[in-house]
């Protein structure tokens, strides 16, 4: 059985053997490596298009939260989801709290924001990214390729507390 691997790691392990053969300095063997990367790219690209043609999109929706799945759809144009819907199952997916404050298609910088804390503001919440085994950038990754670059904007700042102000008790009764 093969190990698993998901779009990042194959992306950053193709990126690495790319660059271990640029380093060598053969120019020939760098574009042939490109060309085999690209020719596999189109045959493999050409199969799921033509699965996702005979199949229909229908049958494909349980899958399309698996992230390797997701990956390839859209790596290849083939994900019948738009990509506003793939990065609101990416960040489902990581399950990182933020704000969608928009995506820029043009140049794909996705702004996000951290979403409003409902915790005690002790500061002891469980979110954060420090143990995240994954990025959510590399979530993104899979479900949105799109997406080149997060800008993160600071958390909104929390709204002031409500002061209620009500009338003064009676005064005491006067004697005269």
């Amino acid at each position: 059985m093969r190990a698993a691997i998901d779009g990042p790691e194959a992306g950053r392990r193709v990126e690495e053997v790319l660059d271990r053969l640029a380093a060598t300095g053969d120019r020939a063997a760098c574009a042939a490596a490109e060309e085999l990367v690209r020719v596999l790219m189109d045959f493999y690209g050409t199969g799921l298009a033509r699965i996702v043609e005979k199949v229909g999109a229908g049958p494909l929706k349980p899958v399309y939260d698996d992230e390797l799945v997701a990956s390839l759809l859209s790596l290849h144009g083939l994900h019948p989801e738009d990509v506003h819907t793939r990065i609101g199952r990416a960040l489902a997916a990581h399950g990182e709290p933020v704000e969608l404050l928009g995506f820029d298609a043009d140049t794909g910088v996705l702004r996000l924001r951290p979403a409003a804390s409902t915790g005690c503001g002790c500061g002891s919440g469980s979110g954060g990214q420090g143990g995240a085994a994954r990025t959510l950038e590399d979530t993104l990754a899979c479900f949105a390729p799109e997406v080149t670059s997060v800008e993160r904007e600071p958390a909104a700042a929390p709204a002031p507390a409500l002061l209620q102000i009500g009338t003064r008790p009676p005064s005491p009764a006067r004697v005269p």
